[in-house]
């Protein structure tokens, strides 16, 4: 089983592991498997504009790639990722990212 362990602050917030293995698990406690639901709907075009301008924004601030992604509590790797447009973060993320970035209206 391959589990991603996302922290912040230093402490353990979430587990990632491919649905495969949730499947599994689910299987194993008895449990019946959730339905799917559908993707979340993307935020509004103002709230992702920010994210096309992360690494500017980021660089601006003097913040390496690394020590903003600790400080927020994702790896180095998932904010290249996002700053690259491969994935979109969810709210509690932009949030974090908002709130180090200094950027208004995002609390």
């Amino acid at each position: 089983m391959t589990v991603q362990i996302i922290a912040r602050d230093g402490e353990p917030e979430y587990a990632v592991l491919p649905w495969a293995d949730y499947q599994a698990l689910l299987k194993a406690a008895g449990r019946q498997e959730p339905a799917v639901t559908a993707a979340p709907t993307p935020a509004p075009t103002a709230k992702r504009a920010p994210l096309e301008q992360l690494q500017t924004l980021r660089e601006a601030k003097g913040l390496s790639p690394e020590a903003l992604a600790r400080s927020v509590g994702i790896s180095p790797h998932y904010l290249a990722m996002i700053e690259s447009g491969e994935r979109q973060p969810d709210a509690a993320i932009l949030r974090s990212l908002a709130w180090e970035l200094g950027l208004e209206g995002w609390s």
